[in-house]
């Protein structure tokens, strides 16, 4: 029994490592059928760990390491969700509340949910006057959905037991709110939250792509330009992996707020 359960430990490094073996093997694959044109793992990485050895060197607007990019992608993917999530959980807690406001405001959401992170972009460069402003526009507008939807879905889903209870002890809406409504819709919230950071992550790189100056995606367009397809894919690695550990963080915080 304890040699299984030691062996149930390592299970989740063991699929880790298999996932990796199956994505290497993909990719050599794709550069030997169309003969190295797709740069192989071995080339990738030797591109990869020059540009990891000097990470935050900055030598003007356009030449600066991967780790200033990277932060400065995060700062925008962070900003742009903080706001997003603001605006999402109360919204999210009103409508799933009150059926008046569902049926005023989810119209709307389903309207306005659809639309490409790329045709706010133009909005938000009204509204901005720059780049930068309108990089945090489209990722607010397309990455409070999730939470929002979530929201209200899970404040929704109270069972009737719970409102009569609060009911027979006089709650007020404050406490019932408090009491009831948080701590019922709160996994709901975090999977919300969970979905629009993933969103907020995938919508930089488009955004910085239109905008331009510094961030991971202006860097892969950047490494096109300059025809550096080792550049891109140790970009793709980057985003892939730091979606991985995002995604990791809240995954985590699901499990701990999970009902029991």
């Amino acid at each position: 029994m304890k040699k299984l359960l030691n062996f149930q430990t390592y299970l989740p490094v063991l699929f880790g490592l298999g996932s990796a073996v199956l994505l290497l093997g993909a990719w050599w694959t794709v550069s030997l059928l169309t003969n190295n044109e797709i740069p192989n793992p071995v080339s990738t990485w030797a591109v990869f760990s020059e540009m990891l050895a000097t990470p935050f060197y900055d030598y003007g607007p356009n030449d600066k390491g991967i780790g200033n990019q990277l932060f400065s992608s995060l700062i925008r993917v962070f900003s742009g969700f903080g706001a997003g999530s603001l605006l999402a959980i109360p919204l999210g807690l009103l409508i799933g509340s009150s059926k008046t406001a569902f049926r005023l405001i989810n119209p709307i959401v389903q309207i306005l949910r659809p639309v490409s992170p790329l045709a706010w972009f133009p909005l938000g460069l009204l509204a901005f006057k720059a780049a930068e402003g309108a990089t945090v526009f489209i990722i607010f507008v397309t990455s409070l959905w999730p939470t929002l939807i979530n929201t209200a879905f899970g404040v929704a889903s109270i069972p009737q037991d719970h409102k009569n209870v609060a009911k027979a002890f006089g709650f007020s809406r404050w406490k019932y709110i408090i009491k009831v409504i948080i701590p019922y819709a709160l996994p709901h919230i975090i999977t919300g939250l969970r979905l629009s950071i993933g969103v907020a992550w995938m919508v930089i790189v488009a955004g910085e792509m239109l905008s331009g100056g510094v961030g991971i995606g202006f860097f892969v367009w950047d490494s096109w330009n300059a025809l550096s397809l080792e550049k891109i894919l140790s970009a793709i690695l980057i985003i892939g992996t730091v979606g991985l550990l995002l995604d990791k963080g809240f995954d985590w915080l699901q499990k701990r707020f999970a009902f029991s």
